[in-house]
């Protein structure tokens, strides 16, 4: 009885700290295209400024990769009523913190605030979209940057170049080949009129999501931003062309090398379909099941049990075009890569022939329960939900809603979809190496 009673008890508490998370938001479009969603919580003295523009490193030239990131850095330089240097002063001195960053898919800006400085957040990022000053000492400048910034991640970094190596097997057309850094030498013969013409193609409000998170009056705010960003023009309408990929039909190999490694790794990886799709989150049940925590399969087995590996995970990387999913493990002792597929291999044969377990089930259905709630936890990360859901999804209200499709996600599904995606015809194997000097 005591225990029907906790179970009671805990599943009340679940639903309660769900319920409790739905976020309520507003959204509508400026008469020049742009998205804005306003989210209120009055909790907390703060607020957060957010832009997102579907723009990525798919979206650059293929002798011009790198592009999108670098005007991430860029856009910093200032414009025409912020000097240059002082975004980061101007953001600091008002109480404020602020980053940006950029994946294959979107670039994302934002500043966090004290509430009362609200207009200063979105004065900013008007100006970043109206008048930011793109010149050739700018550009000289952030190069430099740049390139330091890939000698710390990705030149001197163990392990750095492993997704690299694996996207650039896995996709043979996609602009996903390529690396969001890019490469130096594309950015080195880029001219000021290639920024200039990027800009103006890609930085433009209808092809940008406002969000407005946190302790804030709507009507309040909906004037600022009329009067921010309403009288910016509209950007000619962006074409976008999905570049579609040929199935994989027989196995891939490949080696690479890497001088920061005295360890190698062995990597398995599937091309999977886009991050909208119900397969996609099914995928990822997979790797969690397989790999999340040390109570997960493939660590119980290959670290704790037969300790052959020094690490071994699942990573089910979806993007808006295509998914990829990646196995991976580091041997320890004198194990062999191959061993280390051939034990990974088994455990998906076992979950493509039987279905897993009610506990396991149940494990995972609290996982991402849980990761739904924390994902909701902060005004801060709820800017970041919001906008991501409206760009790369389509659908912001997935914020609130996208936990109802992994809660409907069944055992069999699971089985079917790592039966459907994760054989070994249909994948890359690569033995990442030290570099012998």
């Amino acid at each position: 009885m005591k225990k029907s009673i906790f179970t009671f008890a805990s599943a009340a508490f679940v639903a309660f700290s769900i319920n409790a998370q739905k976020v309520e938001f507003e959204e509508y479009d400026l008469d020049n295209g742009m998205h804005v969603i306003l989210h209120q919580d009055n909790s907390a003295p703060v607020v957060t400024t957010a832009v997102m523009y579907h723009v990525g490193a798919k979206d650059e030239q293929p002798d011009r990769t790198g592009m999108a990131h670098f005007f991430e850095h860029l856009l910093f330089e200032g414009t025409q009523n912020i000097g240059k240097g002082e975004w980061f002063k101007l953001v600091s001195s008002n109480g404020g913190r602020n980053n940006a960053n950029t994946t294959d898919d979107r670039t994302y800006y934002y500043e966090i605030f004290p509430s009362n400085k609200l207009a200063l957040g979105l004065w900013m990022e008007s100006e970043r979209l109206l008048h930011p000053i793109i010149g050739q000492d700018g550009v000289d400048t952030q190069n430099e940057v740049v390139k330091e910034e890939k000698r710390l991640r990705v030149d001197n970094q163990p392990y750095s170049r492993f997704l690299e190596n694996v996207k650039k097997n896995i996709f043979k057309k996609h602009p996903y080949k390529g690396t969001t850094i890019g490469e130096m030498k594309h950015l080195d013969a880029a001219t000021l009129e290639e920024f200039l013409s990027f800009n103006k193609k890609f930085y433009v409000p209808n092809n940008a999501t406002l969000v407005v998170a946190g302790d804030i009056n709507v009507d309040t705010t909906k004037r600022m931003i009329q009067d921010y960003f309403g009288p910016i023009p509209r950007g000619e309408a962006i074409e976008r062309i999905v570049v579609q990929e040929d199935p994989i039909t027989v196995p891939i190999s490949a080696k690479a090398y890497d001088p920061n490694i005295q360890i190698p790794a062995i990597i398995t990886a599937y091309r999977t379909p886009s991050m909208k799709t119900r397969d996609s989150r099914v995928l990822d049940m997979v790797s969690s099941y397989l790999s999340s925590g040390k109570s997960s399969i493939l660590y119980k087995k290959l670290v704790d049990t037969k300790k052959m590996t020094l690490q071994v995970g699942a990573i089910n990387l979806s993007q808006e075009d295509y998914g990829t999913y990646i196995l991976y493990g580091l041997p320890q002792g004198e194990t062999q890569l191959a061993d280390i597929v051939k034990e990974i291999d088994e455990e998906i044969v076992k979950i493509q022939t039987d279905l897993i377990s009610e506990r396991d089930y149940q494990k995972l259905q609290n996982k991402f329960e849980n990761n739904f709630v924390n994902s909701n936890a902060s005004v801060e990360g709820i800017a970041n939900s919001l906008a991501r859901y409206n760009v790369l999804f389509g659908d912001t209200n997935l914020i609130n809603t996208e936990i109802d499709i992994y809660r409907s996600i069944t055992k069999e599904e699971i089985r079917e979809v790592a039966k459907k995606y994760l054989n070994p015809n249909q994948r890359l194997t690569l033995e990442y190496l030290p570099e012998k000097k």
